[in-house]
Protein backbone atom coordinates (compact mmCIF):
# COMPACT_ATOMS: atom_id res chain seq x y z
CA UNK A 1 0.00 0.00 0.00
CA UNK A 2 0.99 3.61 -0.41
CA UNK A 3 3.02 5.70 2.00
CA UNK A 4 2.29 9.43 2.14
CA UNK A 5 4.60 12.12 3.43
CA UNK A 6 3.78 15.69 4.38
CA UNK A 7 6.05 18.23 6.02
CA UNK A 8 5.70 21.15 8.39
CA UNK A 9 8.14 23.76 9.57
CA UNK A 10 7.61 26.17 12.45
CA UNK A 11 9.78 29.22 13.08
CA UNK A 12 9.70 31.27 16.26
CA UNK A 13 7.74 31.23 19.46
CA UNK A 14 4.26 29.77 19.78
CA UNK A 15 2.34 33.05 19.58
CA UNK A 16 4.65 35.18 17.45
CA UNK A 17 6.00 32.44 15.20
CA UNK A 18 4.62 31.01 11.99
CA UNK A 19 4.80 27.80 10.07
CA UNK A 20 4.50 26.37 6.61
CA UNK A 21 3.14 22.97 5.78
CA UNK A 22 3.33 21.09 2.53
CA UNK A 23 1.62 18.01 1.22
CA UNK A 24 3.99 15.46 -0.25
CA UNK A 25 2.08 15.47 -3.53
CA UNK A 26 2.85 19.17 -3.91
CA UNK A 27 -0.80 20.12 -4.51
CA UNK A 28 -0.89 22.28 -1.39
CA UNK A 29 1.62 24.36 0.51
CA UNK A 30 0.54 27.04 2.92
CA UNK A 31 1.05 28.92 6.16
CA UNK A 32 -0.28 28.23 9.63
CA UNK A 33 -0.05 30.36 12.75
CA UNK A 34 -1.13 30.52 16.36
CA UNK A 35 -4.01 32.77 15.28
CA UNK A 36 -5.19 30.33 12.60
CA UNK A 37 -5.20 27.50 15.08
CA UNK A 38 -6.51 29.05 18.28
CA UNK A 39 -8.19 32.26 17.13
CA UNK A 40 -9.46 33.36 13.71
CA UNK A 41 -6.38 33.79 11.53
CA UNK A 42 -6.71 33.36 7.76
CA UNK A 43 -4.19 30.54 7.42
CA UNK A 44 -4.86 26.81 7.78
CA UNK A 45 -4.30 24.63 10.85
CA UNK A 46 -3.76 20.96 11.66
CA UNK A 47 -7.36 20.41 12.72
CA UNK A 48 -8.72 21.77 9.45
CA UNK A 49 -6.40 19.48 7.49
CA UNK A 50 -7.30 16.53 9.69
CA UNK A 51 -10.98 17.25 9.09
CA UNK A 52 -10.46 17.34 5.32
CA UNK A 53 -8.56 14.06 5.46
CA UNK A 54 -11.24 12.44 7.60
CA UNK A 55 -14.11 13.63 5.40
CA UNK A 56 -12.34 12.40 2.26
CA UNK A 57 -11.42 9.04 3.77
CA UNK A 58 -14.90 8.44 5.15
CA UNK A 59 -16.58 9.32 1.85
CA UNK A 60 -14.30 7.03 -0.16
CA UNK A 61 -14.66 4.17 2.32
CA UNK A 62 -18.44 4.50 2.35
CA UNK A 63 -18.42 4.42 -1.45
CA UNK A 64 -16.34 1.23 -1.36
CA UNK A 65 -18.71 -0.42 1.11
CA UNK A 66 -21.79 0.55 -0.88
CA UNK A 67 -20.25 -0.60 -4.16
CA UNK A 68 -19.26 -3.94 -2.61
CA UNK A 69 -22.85 -4.33 -1.41
CA UNK A 70 -24.15 -3.83 -4.96
CA UNK A 71 -25.15 -0.16 -4.81
CA UNK A 72 -23.86 2.62 -7.05
CA UNK A 73 -23.46 5.86 -5.10
CA UNK A 74 -24.08 8.94 -7.23
CA UNK A 75 -22.72 11.39 -4.66
CA UNK A 76 -21.39 11.28 -1.11
CA UNK A 77 -20.77 14.64 0.55
CA UNK A 78 -19.18 14.76 4.01
CA UNK A 79 -18.31 17.64 6.29
CA UNK A 80 -15.97 17.05 9.22
CA UNK A 81 -16.11 19.51 12.10
CA UNK A 82 -13.08 19.14 14.37
CA UNK A 83 -13.41 20.59 17.87
CA UNK A 84 -10.23 21.71 19.62
CA UNK A 85 -10.62 22.00 23.37
CA UNK A 86 -8.42 22.82 26.33
CA UNK A 87 -5.09 21.14 26.54
CA UNK A 88 -5.20 21.63 23.53
CA UNK A 89 -6.96 18.37 22.69
CA UNK A 90 -9.19 17.31 19.85
CA UNK A 91 -12.30 16.55 21.84
CA UNK A 92 -14.81 15.76 19.12
CA UNK A 93 -15.06 15.13 15.40
CA UNK A 94 -18.50 15.45 13.86
CA UNK A 95 -18.99 13.80 10.49
CA UNK A 96 -22.06 15.02 8.64
CA UNK A 97 -22.66 13.09 5.44
CA UNK A 98 -25.36 13.00 2.85
CA UNK A 99 -25.47 10.52 0.02
CA UNK A 100 -27.44 9.96 -3.14
CA UNK A 101 -27.60 6.18 -3.52
CA UNK A 102 -30.38 4.78 -5.73
CA UNK A 103 -32.31 1.79 -4.39
CA UNK A 104 -30.79 2.00 -0.90
CA UNK A 105 -33.09 2.02 2.12
CA UNK A 106 -32.55 4.11 5.23
CA UNK A 107 -31.71 1.18 7.56
CA UNK A 108 -29.18 -0.30 5.13
CA UNK A 109 -27.68 3.18 4.63
CA UNK A 110 -27.24 3.66 8.37
CA UNK A 111 -25.52 0.28 8.63
CA UNK A 112 -23.08 1.18 5.89
CA UNK A 113 -22.28 4.60 7.36
CA UNK A 114 -21.59 3.08 10.77
CA UNK A 115 -19.29 0.53 9.15
CA UNK A 116 -17.52 3.33 7.26
CA UNK A 117 -17.15 5.38 10.45
CA UNK A 118 -15.44 2.44 12.16
CA UNK A 119 -13.50 1.15 9.17
CA UNK A 120 -12.04 4.09 7.32
CA UNK A 121 -8.27 4.32 7.92
CA UNK A 122 -8.44 7.88 9.29
CA UNK A 123 -11.19 6.91 11.76
CA UNK A 124 -9.05 4.00 12.90
CA UNK A 125 -6.12 6.37 13.41
CA UNK A 126 -8.29 8.68 15.50
CA UNK A 127 -9.55 6.31 18.13
CA UNK A 128 -8.79 8.82 20.89
CA UNK A 129 -11.50 11.43 20.30
CA UNK A 130 -15.16 10.63 20.06
CA UNK A 131 -16.37 10.62 16.48
CA UNK A 132 -19.97 11.69 16.00
CA UNK A 133 -21.76 11.01 12.75
CA UNK A 134 -24.85 12.53 11.24
CA UNK A 135 -26.21 11.33 7.93
CA UNK A 136 -28.69 12.30 5.30
CA UNK A 137 -29.78 10.03 2.48
CA UNK A 138 -30.63 12.14 -0.56
CA UNK A 139 -32.67 10.66 -3.37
Amino acid sequence: MATRISTAEWKGTLKEGAGTLKLGSGVYQGPYTYASRFETGPETNPEELLGAAHAACFSMFLSALLTTAGFTPQRIYTTATVHLGAGPTITLIELDTEADVPNLGEEAFKGHVEAAKKGCPVSKALTGPEIKLTTKLVK
